[in-house]
């Protein structure tokens, strides 16, 4: 098309003859304007001529397409409000159609949105139909794009239309296609919550019960999280008359995939099913899945350790959960060890003092030793919840070995995850503990050969002196951090800077001035021009932060201008960089 930009048809005109052109990264701007677009047409052109565009023009490019299926879903205002909202279902119902997955989820998520703007006539009149077209459609995309769109409409429905939707639904779970019955059972879920009880029980549970026996492990594994859903719509004598056989089936599935859900699932599918039941009936079935023969299962039954010690009480833990975690200590997968490190510590507030000390710590100490270190710090980082119920004396004697193991890893990543800990091990232990166990190792990591460890070390000073306060610190760790300031290995100097850059924020002006700042001058002369470019960086830092007291304000204007003014004078670009930066603060 050959127009002047004055004409009225320009945008249309531009947006096409780029939705066209072969370069896809032009395409995709082009929808990406779509709503600029519509702005500049006007509601009536919107609807005229970019909406029957759109439909015709289903482009190759899942790229494109995907960016069309989710600005449709924001076109209401622009096509001149909810009374004109069907227009846009037409485009989407083909985009719900198309083969690539990503593409026709944002469709359905669109159509969905489009529904909520619809009166109870444009329902009936286009979405529904449009509905029964995507249920029956001849290529399994588009049947799998429909089970997501029932829950949408179904509360919006009159009765009569409602009962013709449970009936479409119920053909979308008994369909053919693996892939459309998978969508059934993902979309029952939500569909469910919309029903009343009576249709959950006429209605919802036979569709259940179908699912749960499919032949796929694929299907079944996702009627799990149905079978929460109808218990939470039912009494718990219900549940029990119509799900307890199908959930013990799927509990003992042939399949791993459908037991590790369950077991994933386990502390909620409880709490939906009712206190009487899980002690009647299922203290067996979880105790059966700790011991099951996949570690996955077995992961995944010991991430519900704590909540089901919850449900079945004190008693219940040491009856018949305790002597089987003793078998889990020594489980042959380490993912499985590590998973329980991670949980069996919610125990102990429900165990109470005596028993966790007599039953929990040995396991704990186990735990310590493991020699696989995910193992180790799973346990550590968990620790609080003991602490507050034991304290921490019992657990440092074999705490400390593993903290220092862990420590000193040969893999840096376990190292540095451990130093994550240590300001949550420092509140719990108290600084006389700490400085007499652990302060020097803390200012080992200072000088650790890999720079993310000796950049995390430095935000551990920081995080231990707002643990144990800022004259902790001036007596503990400034003066080791202060020291390496003239260490002949530029490394270190260089960590000095990082440390006190970091630390000065968490102490008084007071002390910045008295210890931080002369090793910061000193070091504006070193030879190493990085040396000084942090140096400018950190009196960017420390100049606010003595400004903000009129006893060590004077400083900026004197010292720290002076150094800032020789800076300046560097014969290094980016220590001139950095030193017109700070000037900005000073």
């Amino acid at each position: 098309m050959n127009m002047e930009e004055g004409d009225e048809l320009y945008p249309i005109a531009v947006l096409i003859d780029e939705l066209k052109h072969e370069d896809v990264t032009l395409r995709l701007n082009a929808v990406r304007r779509l709503s600029t677009i519509a702005l500049a047409l006007g509601p009536e052109r919107t609807r005229d001529e970019l909406l029957p565009f759109l439909d015709e023009s289903i482009d190759d490019e899942d790229e494109v397409l995907l960016v069309i299926s989710e600005e449709l879903g924001n076109f209401v205002d622009y096509v001149g409000g909810p009374s004109f909202a069907h227009l846009i279902l037409k485009p989407l119902e083909n985009l719900a159609a198309v083969e690539e997955t990503v593409v026709r989820e944002k469709a359905v998520e669109s159509l969905a949105k489009i529904c909520e703007c619809l009166s109870r006539e444009q329902l009936d009149q286009y979405y529904i139909p449009l509905l029964k077209r995507l249920t029956s459609g001849d290529w399994f995309t588009s049947r799998t794009s429909a089970a997501g769109l029932y829950s949408a409409a179904y509360s919006l429905a009159s009765p009569s239309t409602q009962e013709e939707l449970r009936k479409l639904f119920a053909q979308l779970c008994n369909d053919d296609t693996p892939m459309v019955r998978r969508a059934a059972a993902t979309n029952l879920t939500k569909f469910t919550t919309k029903l009343s009880k009576e249709h959950v029980v006429s209605d919802v549970i036979p569709l259940f019960t179908t699912l749960v026996q499919d032949e796929q492990d694929s299907v079944r594994l996702l009627t799990v999280e149905n079978l929460i859903t109808i218990a939470q719509a039912l009494t718990n004598e219900e549940s029990q008359q119509y799900l307890m056989e199908y959930l013990k089936a799927l509990c003992c599935d042939k399949s791993w995939r459908v037991r590790y859900m369950v077991a994933e699932n386990f502390v909620k599918i409880c709490m939906a099913i009712g206190p009487q039941i899980v002690k009647d009936e299922l203290i067996t079935v979880f105790v059966n899945m700790l011991g099951d023969n996949e570690a996955e299962v077995r992961s995944a039954a010991a991430t519900q350790v704590p909540g089901f010690g919850q449900l079945i009480g004190h008693d219940g833990i040491l009856q018949y959960i305790l002597p089987h975690l003793k078998d889990l200590i020594n489980d042959t997968s380490q993912h499985v060890r590590a998973s329980l490190g991670s949980n069996i510590s919610g125990l102990a507030p429900i165990l109470g003092k005596e028993d966790t000390i007599e039953h929990l710590l040995p396991l704990f100490l186990r735990l310590l030793k493991d020699e696989f270190p995910d193992v180790r710090l799973n346990i550590i980082s968990k620790l609080e919840g003991v602490n507050q119920v034991i304290g921490i004396e019992l657990l440092s004697q074999s705490l400390l070995p593993a903290i220092v193991e862990l420590a000193e890893d040969k893999q840096w990543r376990v190292r540095l995850a451990i130093i994550e800990y240590i300001p949550l091990l420092a509140s719990q232990l108290g600084d006389n503990f700490f400085d007499e166990k652990l302060g020097n190792l803390c200012m080992s990591w200072l000088g650790d050969s890999v720079y993310s460890i000796r950049e995390a070390a430095t935000v551990n000073l920081r995080k231990l002196t707002e643990v144990f306060g800022a004259e902790w610190a001036k007596q503990t760790i400034i003066p080791k951090v202060l020291a390496m300031g003239s260490h002949p290995n530029y490394l270190y100097r260089m960590t000095t800077i990082f440390s006190i850059t970091t630390i000065a924020p968490a102490v008084p002006a007071e002390i910045i001035k008295e210890l931080l700042l002369p090793t910061v001058l000193q070091l504006v002369t070193d030879p190493i021009p990085n040396i000084r470019f942090n140096v400018a960086k950190s009196l960017e830092t420390l100049s606010p932060i003595l400004k903000g007291n009129p006893a060590t304000a004077p400083i900026v204007d004197n010292e720290i201008r002076a150094a800032l003014l020789k800076l300046s004078e560097d014969a290094d670009k980016d220590v001139k960089y950095f030193t017109q930066r700070a000037f900005a603060h000073v």
